[in-house]
Order: structure tokens, then sequence, then C-alpha cells
């Protein structure tokens, strides 16, 4: 019999794995080892290692296709984009959707389908494969008599760990991506230093970093899901910390604290807004608008409308509403005589209003050009006592001190993180020093190379 590859989106196809025994196939909702399966029931793995039907072989030929979904695009309009036809797939639509919310496909997610074209140029749908998560994957294929049947199949992850380490080139989003690193990574590094940190302005060239992660690796080692950042290290011009995770046993909150046990954390950020430009500081300036010099109390930050702003400390919303030339607008009163206030805002978020307690980095608003504004911007104000200050230059209240106990645990932790990093660091070093073997001496043959799908549209055909 004649079979086609089925894709399992790490290298390998699903009937060896299923095979040896490294993901577990089921045909219901939840995962069913492959071995545990009831006699009575049709046996998925002939259906996965075979998705052609068994008839007229000969005359059949066979195509994997793999796009990625497109903005708007449901699973019905992908499968018509790659040749299905109409009535196979609402078949495999309806099939798939016994085991997946189908309205939670997102554009860049992956589909595979299988296609035959017999002799008489007629073309069938046998499978399709969706990738729901990065451990998942959902199989339906169509068997002999036409039925369509829904698989499960996760592969049996293994918690491993993962380091990157380097000089600032563009930017730390760039590099850390180019070294491996998800987005997730760089979002959680930028919130532990966020509070001594202005991203935007502070972060230059040749400045070092390192983040030490959590990783999921498949049975090949291979990272297919990241997790907690462990460990981060920034030594640049305006800052030289490192910062561990640590979950105290007393209020059970998870922080990142510095060697001395200082959290990271402080009573307001820095910047409650990412990536805008500052176009106006704190002082005395001549006004865009009204012409004359005047003080001018606050920070701008210009940046698209529609940017989220950020509580920058936790409080009660005192304003939270249209304010004359400020246009949209909100007030939080803090702790300790702090309160700050954001203005110019396109829209408030849901579910707020007046009197709310919002929590730090909560999002209260997005940007605009409402009130008196020549562009969106925020314009942001940092008062104590009643009395402006610079938010840029402000010297902030810091976060907790561990002490006591507490600390003693936290070094054995920090100890223990290190002796994460160390070893990475040692595995590397050894697997740069080693020399590769020669795929053609003694001991070995040449071992063909897999061709790479193209990474600008990941589309991609085969045929077997």
């Amino acid at each position: 019999m004649k079979n086609t590859w089925f894709d399992w989106g790490m290298g390998a196809a699903a009937a060896a794995l299923i095979g040896t025994g490294l993901v577990a196939a089921g045909v219901s909702t939840r995962s069913v080892d492959a071995k545990s399966l009831d006699e009575n029931l049709p046996d998925p793995r002939a259906a996965i290692a075979s998705l052609t039907s068994a008839r007229d072989m000969d005359d059949l030929t066979s195509e994997m296709k793999r796009v990625s979904v497109l903005r708007n695009e449901t699973l019905s309009s992908v499968l018509d984009r790659m040749g299905a036809p109409r009535s196979e797939a609402n078949s495999a639509v309806y099939a798939a959707s016994q085991l997946l919310d189908l309205r939670d496909m997102r554009p860049g997610d992956d589909v595979t389908a299988w296609l035959e074209t017999g002799i008489d140029g007629v073309v069938r749908l046998t499978g399709v494969s969706l990738r729901p998560a990065a451990e998942t994957q959902v199989l339906v294929s169509r068997g002999a008599d036409g039925t369509w049947t829904p698989h499960e199949l996760k592969a049996k992850l293994s918690p491993g760990i993962d380091y990157i380490s380097a000089d600032v080139d563009q930017s730390i989003y760039q590099t850390a991506l180019g070294l491996g690193a998800n987005d997730q990574q760089v979002v959680d590094f930028a919130d532990i230093f966020g509070y001594d940190i202005d991203f935007q302005r502070e972060v230059q060239t040749g400045d070092h970093f390192g983040i030490l992660y959590e990783t999921l690796q498949d049975e090949r080692g291979e990272p297919v899901k990241t997790g907690n950042v462990l460990m981060a290290e920034m030594d640049g011009a305006a800052l030289t910390k490192t910062f561990y995770r640590f979950t105290p046993s007393d209020d059970g909150q998870v922080d990142y604290f510095d060697e001395t046990g200082q959290s990271a954390k402080k009573f307001l950020m820095k910047t409650p807004i990412n990536g805008a430009r500052l176009s106006s500081g704190f002082g005395n300036r001549k006004h865009p608008i009204l012409g004359y010099t005047k003080l001018h109390k606050g920070t701008d930050f210009a940046a698209p409308t529609g940017t989220p702003i950020y509580a920058a400390g936790n409080g009660r919303l005192v304003g939270y509403g249209p304010n004359g030339t400020f246009g949209n607008y909100a007030k939080i009163q803090h702790a300790n005589g702090y309160v700050t206030a954001y203005a110019h805002m396109s829209r408030f978020a849901s579910g707020l209003h007046r009197g709310s307690i919002v929590k730090q980095g909560q999002v209260i608003g997005y940007v605009g050009t409402t009130g008196r504004s020549t562009g969106p911007h925020l314009h942001y104000e940092v008062y104590i006592d009643n009395r402006p200050v610079n938010a840029m230059t402000l010297k902030l209240p810091t976060g907790r001190k561990l002490s006591g106990e507490q600390l003693e645990a936290f070094k054995t932790e920090q100890a223990r993180i290190e002796t994460l990093r160390d070893a990475e660091i040692t595995e590397r070093m050894v697997a740069a020093a080693t020399p590769a073997p020669s795929p053609t001496g003694p001991g070995y043959s040449a071992v063909p190379v897999a061709a790479a799908v193209p990474m600008e549209t990941r589309d991609a055909t085969l045929r077997p």
C-alpha cells in the first residue's frame, strides 16, 4: 500500500512517531495512549499511517500542501484555497470541530492538507492537519468508506533550559529573537527591567543582556514551547544588574529579586507605555497651540493611535472621563501622596470606571489625540502631594526587600539558577570546541538534508 507523508511539524512522520510510542493518539477530546485504545474501535494508527484509499492506488497521485491562514480566513476558506472539493472540505471541517473550537484559528496558523488526484482528474481530500498548540496536533482523516474521523496527537514533552546572551545589535527584541527566544521572553525581560530602564531611549548598541528561561522539548531535544524566565541580566550604560525569579513562601507572590534580595518592582513604572517616542519633556516650553511659554507639567510620548496605556502603579481611578483640553483623561490616586494622570486617550479600557481599583501594568486606555492636541500621544503627569514632578528623573520607592529565612531561601534558589546558567554556557563551549565528524569519513555515510519550507510564506506543496 502506498502511503502519503504525515507531517508532525517537527520533522518526523506521524506513523513513525506513533510506532515508537513518542506520541499518543486518540479519537476523543482527551488524549489517549495508542496502546490503550479499545480493541473494538478503529485503530487511528492505521488511518494516520495511510491517508490514501486502498482502492486504485496505482491510478492516484498524491500531494501534501501546507499553507498559513490569512486574515479573516476560516478553515473552510483555507481548504477551498488549497483546491479541496467543497463537500469533502465541509466534512473535514465538521470532524475537526469535534475536537477544536475553529473560531480560535489565527492568521499565521499552519494548515496541512493531503489531496489525491485520480486518473480522471478528480481531486479528493484525504486528510487535514491543524496545530492548535505547540505540543498538540489534530488530524482528521477520511476512511475508505468516506467517513471522517478526528484524531488528537500529543507530543511527549520534557522540561529543559535555554540561555541566550549577546550584545545588543539593533534592539534587544531583534537580537533575542535571532538567538532563538520567543516574544514572551522579550516581554518578560522588558517587564522585569521596565522599572529601571526606558527601553526606547536608554538601551544602546553594545549593551549586553542575558536571559535564562524554561523550555519544553520534544523527543529529539528540540524546544517547542517556552516557559518562565528564570534569570534576566543587563550590563549597559543605563544599568548593570541581574534579577532572579523567586516565590517567597510567606506571600506566594512570584517576583524577581537582585543578588541582595531587593525586588525588581518599584512603586511606579518608569514609563506607562511601550514603543513610544518621548516628544516633549517636563519643564517650561512654548505651547505648540497657544504659542506662549508655560510649565509643561508632564511628559509627552508620541505613539500610534490605539497603543495601550498602562497604570503606572496600583491605585484607584479618581478621575476617568472627558476633561476639557485633556480630552479623554484618567487620574489614579496611589499610596503615599502619589498621583498619576493620563490625557488625550482615544478611548477607555472596558470594564473600568471612576472608583475602580487598578493594578500596576493594567491597561487603562489607548493613545489618541482628543482634547487640545496636535497629534496622537500620551500626556503623562506625576504628582507628589499635589506638586508636579518630572517622571523621567523621579527616584521611586522600591519594592520588597527579602530578609531572614526568605533571604536564605532566595540565596539557595539563586545558586541553583546560576548553576543552570553555567551548565548551559559550559555545554555550548564544549560543543563549539568539538569538531564535527566528517559526513563522508570512516563509519559515516552521507545523509540527505530535508528541504526547508520557505519562511517568507510558509506555504508549501510536497509530492511523494
